[in-house]
């Protein structure tokens, strides 16, 4: 069964930086394209970030271009995301999950899979 461990998330104020993991177990990590997602208070799932199965690609939302850095670690079955210059509409919850080739996101994230990001001064 195919497992993802956010960790990382906090408070933070605004112009600080945050790096967010995610652990895989249960497939061969090695084998999807991962994507982060992140869903705001009150409002949908928002796609932030791809990165292809070999790490060599990578695909940014414009809300955070030149401000995240996504990255895999294909040995350590984990990936990461590295938040800088936060903006406090960067405060949601985030999610990892593999994106599949129709773009749909597995495990869909689902409430208390995902880490919560806070940007507060």
């Amino acid at each position: 069964e195919a497992k993802l461990v956010v960790s990382g998330g906090g408070l933070v104020e605004p112009g600080g930086s945050l790096r967010l993991s995610c652990a895989a177990s249960g497939f061969t990590f090695e084998h999807y394209n991962m994507a982060w997602v992140r869903q705001a208070p009150g409002k949908g799932l928002e796609w932030v970030s791809t990165i292809d199965f070999g790490g060599h690609a990578t695909h940014y939302a414009d809300s955070i271009q030149g401000r995240f850095t996504i990255s895999r670690d294909n040995a350590k079955k984990t990936l990461y995301l590295q938040l800088d210059s936060l903006k406090i509409e960067d405060t949601a919850v985030y999610y990892c999950a593999t994106e599949l080739n129709d773009g749909t996101w597995y495990p869909p994230p689902a409430p208390g899979q995902g880490t919560q990001v806070t940007v507060s001064s």
